[in-house]
């Protein structure tokens, strides 16, 4: 009776280690991409232009609801387009740069740390591993292999403790630059009918509407959201805020005047 060699993948056996190259090729032919979801532009783009749309709209409501003349509502909305979009540039570019040099200090701690104390780091590094369920052997061989490289050492703790890639971090001027562009474009959208010459609230209210729920409906391309929700919750809560100016704006006006 001959005996006949298990199987490879027989049950109850070990499947054999793929070689580095059969791996590369795997990990190739199944690459996916993911949006960008650390980038510097997109937040700063979705809130300038949100922002820009709903307070500059606001704020010409609330001058129109206090009965004033066509080229004081004008002068509003062209001060509240220019004002509107420096202060969030100003306002992003030294959010995003304080976030970047808090981030850089932190890796320069994390630098010193790597020179001053490797075998404590090297250990802390392997016991993320084992904590995330690898045998303690193998997450220190690991551990060796991936700080081996002193700035590839940096990147893998940013990673792993401080959650971040420090090649990847955002820019200030991407940001202020988003944040600009954008709330331009929406601040302009409810006074491109009083720049055209009309002297009624409602073609601006028409157009603020539908930029309102376009909007909502653009974010939700890059959310789980559906575009009619998210366009109407957009255009709901733009539609508030206008209200509610106008109606300040005209019990003030009643009253100043």
């Amino acid at each position: 009776m001959t005996s006949t060699a298990a199987a490879p993948h027989a049950q109850g056996g070990s499947a054999a280690v793929p070689s580095a190259e059969s791996i590369a090729a795997t990990a190739e032919a199944y690459a996916h991409t993911h949006r960008d979801v650390n980038g510097g532009w997109l937040r700063p783009a979705v809130f300038g232009a949100m922002d820009g749309l709903v307070s500059n709209f606001a704020l010409m409501a609330g001058v129109v609801g206090g009965n004033v003349g066509h080229q004081a509502i004008v002068l509003t909305g062209l001060a509240g387009l220019a004002a509107g979009a420096f202060s969030m540039a100003a306002g992003e570019y030294t959010s995003v740069a304080s976030q970047r040099e808090l981030v850089q200090a932190e890796l320069e701690i994390e630098r010193l740390e790597l020179r001053r104390n490797p075998n404590e780091e090297l250990a802390e590094l392997a016991q993320l591993y084992v904590e995330r369920g690898v045998e303690p052997k193998l997450a220190f061989e690991v551990a060796q292999q991936l700080t081996a490289d002193p700035e590839k050492a940096l990147e893998v703790h940013a990673r792993e403790e401080l959650g971040i890639d420090p090649d990847d971090l955002p820019s200030p001027l991407v940001a202020a630059a988003s944040s600009f562009a954008a709330f331009s474009v929406g601040a302009l959208l409810p006074l491109l009918p009083y720049l055209l010459g009309a002297t009624s609230l409602l073609p601006a209210l028409g157009l603020a509407m539908a930029g309102l729920f376009g909007c909502g409906a653009v974010v939700s391309k890059v959310t789980a959201r559906s575009w009619w929700f998210s366009g109407l919750r957009q255009l709901a809560l733009g539609t508030a805020a206008a209200g509610i100016t106008f109606a300040l704006g005209h019990l003030i006006g009643a009253h100043v005047g």
